[in-house]
């Protein structure tokens, strides 16, 4: 049986993608385990290496990404062949977690053709090559999976071969936004200093003579093709960047279809961002009558803006929440922790520091030589002006720096990672929706103050309780500034609601999400191109409303730890199918 099944399946892989015609019922599981094998091992990591370092597969460490426009409709070609393959497969043929696992892979696949074929930041995005190449080096670097001298031999495999991606850019790009070639060359710097700093500095332990004198030889080459790729960017692309970067209605329904499995009308989403955005006003200016009855809001968040840390005790100040929110989460039975090993602090790479204030770096799925966790926190740049150095800490100050905590750590993405090796299957580990996983971490900033949490407070008990409203005014900082995230995205990026300009997005992000001008100015970067963004408050929403309805179907027997549990362990699956896997129905996520 297992033997024609296998003939069957390879009979199949040669077929032309013709209309799908639908299998038999017999053999279905068996032939979807197949071609989902296929996809990642042929199709996934084939097209993205590097994505197989990251996850942990190390036959791919001394392959690069191929970005010639050639190898980019090879890929689309493979996404369109499994796409036929894995319709073919009856989805009631196979048990409810498979079938939901097919609809993921069935969106994945769909999201990766919108991307290339329509979104196309190929042509479009110049930061795509020179942080692409950064990141390739940086996910061989950053983890001690094999010998120092083992993983150096890998970063000059792939630096052999991005000199010519560099140069495959200046094929592709056509009349990029202009936008996205002023973010290209903000982190150009930071991308050449990588290579310049970093990376030798990560493998000074390196000790084989020859590799040594081929990572200078090869290490030179890409910092002298960055230069180039620099001065070309600002002397011959930026003066021709004249692109439109926004999605469009269509676009941007499609991708949260796919991505989120979310299929709300814009205009109801925008109102559903609006009356957020308005509660946690409201709550905002509520809680801060009480820090100081004689103070607007505004003068209370400027206030809050200045009760941070030095910068130089920035990492420290998240490394000392640790332990009580993994002592509150125990005590309060918020969810069960699966291990006793913290995240390691760092400052984040310098190719992600224009768009990225604090975010986690867990190792993939399949690692198993190194499984540290990093915790990445944006300190601000040497040479700052004081007033920029004072408004980036504004966004670190007492009440952000628990949310931050909660959100990346404890019960956040830390714990989520924490997870990963009892998540359902292959497919829940690699293809995550982000109303999932970020939807997740910023529910916790909320539902961790909800139920008491607070970090070590001191002095009196009235500087005690000032303190408590003050970080309960960070968090709503916090979903403030993703509300102004779900406004500009749907805004920038479709025009519903009335179209945004770029400063007009910042501003937004000043007066409506309670942001300082630079975090402003840093969102709506991040948001011409991550045009979905708004999942953050969006599954967040998600989420309470499947808690709610777990809660009343379950009365007097519900709890907490038991709901958190359930849902950790459906892996980062769309809310949508961990809500029918949960309340065994289809009703709606909102």
């Amino acid at each position: 049986m297992r033997k024609h099944l296998l003939i069957t399946a390879l009979t199949l892989l040669a077929l032309p993608p013709a209309p799908a015609q639908r299998l038999s019922a017999d053999g279905a599981p068996q032939t979807f385990q197949f071609f989902s094998e296929q996809f990642f091992s042929d199709v996934y990591f084939k097209f993205s290496p590097t994505n197989g370092t990251a996850a942990g597969l190390h036959q791919y460490d001394t392959q690069l990404e191929d970005y010639s426009a050639a190898e980019i409709q090879r890929e689309i070609a493979a996404l369109h062949a499994s796409e036929h393959k894995i319709e073919a497969i009856p989805p009631d043929a196979l048990d409810a977690s498979v079938a939901a696992d097919r609809e993921i892979l069935l969106n994945s696949i769909r999201s990766s053709l919108l991307t290339l074929e329509v979104i196309r930041p190929w042509e479009k995005n110049p930061d795509t090559y020179s942080s692409g190449i950064a990141q390739s080096a940086f996910v061989i670097m950053s983890r001690a999976f094999a010998p120092p001298d083992a993983r150096l031999k890998s970063v000059v495999a792939r630096e052999l071969l991005m000199p010519q991606v560099l140069q495959e850019a200046r094929k592709n790009l056509k009349n990029p936004p202009h936008i996205y070639t002023e973010i290209a060359l903000e982190q150009i710097d930071g991308n050449i200093s990588f290579f310049q700093n970093d990376l030798p500095t990560a493998f000074k332990d390196a000790t084989n003579p020859d590799t040594k004198a081929a990572f200078a030889r090869s290490n030179a080459a890409v910092i002298q093709s960055l230069k180039d790729y620099a001065i070309w960017m600002k002397s011959d692309l930026l003066p021709r960047s004249n692109g439109d970067f926004r999605f469009g209605p269509d676009t941007f329904r499609k991708k949260l279809a796919y991505d989120e499995m979310v299929d709300i009308p814009l205009d109801r989403l925008l109102q559903i961002a609006t009356d957020d955005l308005h509660k946690n006003q409201s709550e905002f200016a509520r809680v801060a009558k009480e820090v100081d009855p004689t103070k607007t809001p505004q003068e209370v968040l400027a206030q809050l803006a200045t009760v941070h840390p030095p910068p130089d005790q920035l990492l420290q100040s998240f490394q000392s929440q640790f332990a009580g929110l993994i002592s509150f989460i125990n005590s309060h039975h918020i969810i069960t922790i699966p291990s006793p090993v913290e995240p390691t602090l760092e400052e984040t790479p310098p190719f992600m520091r224009a768009t990225t204030q604090a975010s986690m770096d867990p190792p993939g799925p399949f690692e198993t030589h190194s499984t540290t966790a990093y915790f990445n926190v944006t300190l601000p740049e040497k040479g700052w002006s004081a007033e920029r150095v004072a408004e980036h800490m504004a966004a670190f100050n007492v009440g952000t720096i628990t949310s931050t905590a909660i959100h990346e750590t404890y019960p956040g993405h830390y714990v989520q990672f924490l997870y990963l090796n009892q998540f359902p299957s292959k497919i829940r580990k690699l293809l995550g929706a982000n109303t999932n996983i970020e939807g997740w971490a910023h529910y916790c900033e909320q539902m961790m103050l909800d139920q008491g949490y607070l970090p070590t407070l001191t002095g009196s008990p009235d500087e005690q309780q000032k303190q408590a409203k003050l970080i309960r005014l960070g968090q709503l900082q916090d979903a403030l500034l993703r509300d102004a995230r779900f406004l500009v995205a749907v805004r920038m990026h479709t025009g519903v609601g009335g179209p945004l300009t770029t400063e007009e997005a910042a501003a937004l992000f000043v007066k409506e999400g309670y942001q300082s001008p630079s975090i402003g100015s840093m969102e709506t970067k991040r948001g011409t191109s991550d045009a979905t963004y708004l999942y953050y408050t969006l599954g967040k929403l998600e989420i309470l409303k499947l808690r709610a309805d777990v809660q009343a179907r379950q009365g007097s027997a519900f709890s907490l730890a038991t709901f958190h549990d359930a849902f950790m362990h459906q892996g980062f699956a769309p809310i949508k199918v961990i809500r029918k896997s949960m309340l065994h129905n289809d009703t709606p996520v909102l």
